[in-house]
Order: C-alpha cells, then sequence, then structure tokens
C-alpha cells in the first residue's frame, strides 16, 4: 500500500468510524414539529450503518505511523503487526516483517513472515525475508539455504541476497556467508557489475583480502579494463602501490585506449612524472576528465607548450562538445593571455551551471582588466543584486565590487560594498581589516585604526592587521610608541615582507631618523618596487640630503603609478 492509497484510506477510516459511532448512539427523539408544518424523518436515517472490517486495520496502521514519527520502532512493530493479522494486503504483511526485524523483534518477524508467505509474497522477496530473518536469528544453516536459493536464480537472485547481507546486524556472519558463497566458481561470468558488488560489499563487511582475491580471479576469468581499474583501486585502498601500477600497466597493455584505466595510471604519475602522466592522457580518446586533467598537470609544471596543445585541440571539438567545455577553454584562454578569448568562451558557460556564476565573476574581472571598467563594475552589480539569497556568492559579488571600486579609487563605493559583504557575517575579520585597508588609503584615519584594533583584539597573532595598524599610526604621526611596538613584532616575525619592511623605514621617516629611514625604505623597494615605497624612499632620501637621488627614484615611483597619493605627496614636497 503506497502512501497516496493509505493516506486516502486513513480518511476513509475516519469517515467509517465517524459513521460508526454515530450508529452504536442511541436513537434520538425527533425535533418537535415546526408550528404550521409536519415534519417526517428520512427513512434511511433509520438505518444503523454496518462496521467496516477495515476500520480496526486503518486505527492499528495509523498508530504504527505514529510510533514511527515518534521513534518508537517497536510499538510500531507491534501496530504493524495486528494490523497484518487483519488484513489480506500482503505488503502490510511485509512491511510488518521489516519493522519487527527492525525492531529485533525475531519471533515477531517469524510470524510475520509466515503471514507475507500466506498472503502470497513473490517467491524471490519472500527467499530475501527468510535470508535476513536467519541473519537476524544468527542461524547460519537456514541463512546459507536462503542464500543458495536466492543465487540459483541468477542476478535478480544475488541483488536481493547481497542487499540482506548488507543489511545484517552479524557482518562476522554476513562475511563469512558472501565469501563461501560468491565465488569465482558460483558468480556468472558476464555479470561484471554483480562481480564488482561483490567487492564492495567485502570491503564493507570488513573482508579487503576476500574482495582483492575475488577481482584478481575477475582479471583473469574476464581481462577486461574494468576489472583491471577495480583491482588497481582495491590494491591502491590496501596501500599496495607498486601492485596497483603494475596491475594497471598491465590493463594498459591490453586496453591502451581506456578512459578509466588512463585516468587512474595518470593520477598516480602526476605526483612524480606529471610529463609522463601528459603523455599519458593525450593518447587516446577524451573526455571531460582527461582534458581537465592534462588542464591542471599542465599548468602545475607551466607547461605552455602542452597547455596550447590543449586548447588547440579542444577549440577543434565539434560545437555541442566544445560548448560544454566552455568553462575549462575560458581558464585555458585565460592562462595563455587570451583575454578576449577567455570573455567569449565565458560567456558561453550557461548562468544556472556549476561554473555560471564563476564564469560571471571571471568575465567581470577580465573587462576590468582590458579597459571597460564600467561594464566590469555594472557586472558585479548584477551578480551581487541576484545572489542575494546565497550568502556565499553575495558575499563573493559584493567582495568583488568593492575590490573594483578601491582600483577606481572610488573609496566610499567600496566601503559601502565591503559593508554589504559583512551584513551575513559581521565578523569576517579578512573583510574588516580589507575595509580598514581602504579607509586608510582614503586618509579617513580614524575609522581605519577601529577596524585594525577590532580585528587585531579578535586576532593577537595576526601579522597583517598588526603592520596595518602600526603603518597607519606612523603616516598620520601619532602614537608613535605603540607604532614601533606593533611593527617590531610585525618585522620579527617576517623580516623579509617588503610591505612591513616599508612600514618601519616609514616609522624612522616619522621619527626623523633619516638616515635608518633610508636603509629600510631601500631594502623594501629592492624587494618589491611599488610606488607607495619609491615615494617613501624618495621623502628620506630628501630629508638625509640626497635630492637627486631622491628625484630619480621617485620618477620610477611615478612611472609605476601616476595616480599614487603617497607618490603625488612626494611630488609635492621634493618636485620632480
Amino acid at each position: 500500500m503506497n502512501g497516496l492509497q493509505r493516506q486516502r484510506a486513513w480518511i476513509v477510516s475516519i469517515t467509517v468510524l465517524a459513521l460508526s459511532a454515530c450508529a452504536l448512539a442511541p436513537p434520538r427523539p425527533p425535533p418537535p414539529a415546526a408550528a404550521g408544518s409536519s415534519w417526517m424523518q428520512q427513512p434511511l436515517a433509520r438505518l444503523p450503518a454496518p462496521p467496516t472490517p477495515q476500520a480496526p486495520v486503518m486505527a492499528a496502521v495509523m498508530q504504527g505511523d505514529f510510533a514511527l514519527a515518534h521513534n518508537d520502532l517497536a510499538g510500531a512493530a507491534q501496530a504493524y503487526a495486528r494490523a497484518a493479522r487483519q488484513s489480506a494486503d500482503p505488503s502490510l504483511a511485509r512491511h510488518a516483517f521489516e519493522l519487527a526485524l527492525a525492531a529485533r523483534e525475531v519471533p515477531m518477524a517469524r510470524a510475520m513472515l509466515a503471514r507475507w508467505h500466506a498472503l502470497g509474497a513473490a517467491p524471490l522477496q519472500w527467499t530475501a525475508g527468510r535470508l535476513a530473518l536467519a541473519l537476524a536469528a544468527g542461524a547460519r544453516t537456514d541463512a546459507r539455504t536462503a542464500l543458495d536459493q536466492l543465487a540459483a536464480q541468477g542476478s535478480p537472485g544475488w541483488q536481493a541476497a547481497l542487499g540482506a547481507l548488507a543489511r545484517a546486524r552479524d557482518r562476522a556472519l554476513a562475511a563469512d556467508l558472501l565469501q563461501q558463497a560468491a565465488t569465482p566458481a558460483t558468480l556468472p561470468p558476464a555479470d561484471a557489475a554483480l562481480w564488482q558488488a561483490c567487492g564492495q560489499l567485502g570491503v564493507q563487511l570488513g573482508r579487503p583480502g576476500y574482495a582483492r582475491a575475488l577481482a584478481q580471479a575477475w582479471v583473469q576469468r574476464s581481462g577486461s579494463a574494468r576489472a583491471y581499474a577495480w583491482l588497481a583501486r582495491l590494491q591502491q585502498a590496501a596501500g599496495d602501490h607498486r601492485a596497483s601500477a603494475a596491475t594497471l600497466d598491465a590493463g594498459l597493455a591490453r586496453h591502451p585506449r581506456d578512459l578509466a584505466l588512463r585516468l587512474a595510471r595518470a593520477m598516480q604519475l602526476a605526483g612524480s612524472t606529471p610529463a609522463r602522466a601528459l603523455r599519458l592522457l593525450a593518447r587516446g580518446p577524451q573526455n571531460h576528465d582527461t582534458f581537465a586533467l592534462r588542464a591542471a598537470l599542465a599548468a602545475r609544471g607551466n607547461d605552455a607548450a602542452a597547455l596550447r596543445a590543449l586548447y588547440a585541440q579542444m577549440t577543434a571539438l565539434p560545437v555541442a562538445q566544445r560548448h560544454r567545455e566552455a568553462w575549462l577553454l575560458g581558464q585555458l584562454a585565460e592562462w595563455l593571455r587570451r583575454p578576449h578569448a577567455a570573455l567569449r568562451w565565458y560567456g558561453e558557460v550557461p548562468h544556472g551551471s556549476e561554473h555560471g556564476f564563476a564564469a560571471q565573476v571571471r568575465r567581470t574581472v577580465l573587462l576590468d582588466g582590458l579597459g571597460r571598467h564600467g561594464q566590469a563594475r555594472a557586472l558585479a552589480a548584477a551578480l551581487a543584486e541576484g545572489a542575494f539569497d546565497d550568502a556565499r556568492r553575495y558575499r563573493e559579488a559584493s567582495v568583488l565590487q568593492a575590490e573594483l571600486a578601491y582600483r577606481a579609487r572610488d573609496y566610499a563605493a567600496a566601503v559601502a560594498a565591503y559593508n554589504r559583504a559583512l551584513l551575513f557575517n559581521p565578523d569576517d575579520w579578512t573583510l574588516v581589516y580589507a575595509r580598514g585597508v581602504v579607509q586608510a588609503d582614503a586618509g579617513d584615519t580614524v575609522p581605519a585604526l577601529r577596524d585594525f584594533r577590532t580585528v587585531l583584539a579578535a586576532q593577537p597573532q595576526n601579522i597583517d592587521a598588526m603592520n596595518a595598524l602600526g603603518y597607519t599610526l606612523a603616516d598620520s604621526n601619532r602614537d608613535l610608541p605603540e607604532a614601533r611596538r606593533l611593527l617590531a613584532r610585525a618585522l620579527a616575525a617576517r623580516p623579509d615582507s617588503a610591505a612591513i619592511v616599508d612600514s618601519w623605514g616609514w616609522l624612522q621617516f616619522r621619527l626623523r631618523d633619516y638616515g635608518a629611514a633610508v636603509q629600510a625604505l631601500r631594502k623594501a623597494w629592492r624587494l618589491a618596487p611599488s610606488a607607495e615605497i619609491g615615494a617613501h624612499l624618495a621623502r628620506a632620501l630628501a630629508a638625509a640630503g640626497q635630492p637627486a637621488q631622491a628625484r630619480r627614484v621617485l620618477a620610477r615611483a611615478l612611472q609605476l603609478d601616476p595616480h599614487s597619493r603617497a607618490a603625488q605627496a612626494a611630488r609635492r614636497e621634493i618636485g620632480t
């Protein structure tokens, strides 16, 4: 009886029970005749409604379902057993049997199995029930008899048998029976799925050795690519990597173009000999997995030739397949520095697909990189608007908006975007830190310091926040002793960080120790030349009495970023 039928039966039973209750109640006297009219009782209303034999059955079923809803397995089994005893429906008896087994009520399960059989259970299902009952009762001989009877019925019987063994509580008994019954001599030679299913169940029941022996026999008997792949997988899981590799090599010798074997062997080779893995994958038929692994291996090894060859091969695919690979083609085009092609491929990725959102993010970044800043910011805004119901995507789109606005020096828009990104998680310290950086760069020192202090209070060992707070204090020429303490800790933790060395040098400039400032800032300039570091070094050189060197460094800084606030400040101070 399916759920819909049962629901309808309950409705009927409730109605019947209500009618029965009315029929059993004492008859009511007729109402008094209305003034000026005669009253006649409907003849059928005087006939009592006969009690329905289904009412007790439905009541028991309702009790059983109520017990199940409250996790009362024993109560559910008892209620369904009452229903099965009063009903001729074999599905009720089967359900009662299964509940009794689940509740470990073996005598009740035996009675319900007999009831199910008497009501016409299908032979295969009934035999599978006998196997399940024997397993529950620990009756090894009965279980083996039922298992052999199921195996004699071919693949459907084996499927039912494996299901019963997989659900057995006594895993050792189930494993013994599986190992005795499912042997190379008894399994149908052509049923590859059954051989693998027996091996999988062997692993599940704690007999990996049996699974490997069975797989070895399958390889010897069939020589199929699937058999080799399964044996290699079991050997790999057992930690026998050499045997697994040998199995895959033997399989590839017989089936050199098989996709599964090539992928499995390439995964083994990827860590030690990626070039060999690439050659193996490039030969023979291709699918999405081979393309993706080839791309990953070539990119990891910075193998531009392999990436170009893969890109050329994929762009020559039939149109429909090329369209399905648009996400990977976009990534390849980006790696090969073909932004226009990448933009086109990402545009072909369906919006609702697995990579649809990521493709739109990449399009946004590419548009900005191509100088189409307005389009990029409009697309980022549309992504954020469309992702409001998804916290992760909304955060990503909002951060993208913030970064685009920051690059455009639209600091107010960047801060607003970070505020939106923080809506779902105000304690996202990465975003609080990023907002502080924007505010500091915009000259909004007070809120920037507040953000950096908030991050440090939550993460006292955060070196980036330590450096940002120390630098902002130094840059604003306030609380210099605190800035020294913070930056000394940061420098000790990362002595070769250009950003931290720059902060330390700029602090020395504020402290008027121009010699120490020039020394530190020269090191930072060597580590990572940037407009801001160059501007700091130029001002320190000028203050140290080296104006010619200062102007040379400043000219280089302005070349790196002519719009840099720090470089422009240095230009106003020392000229060009």
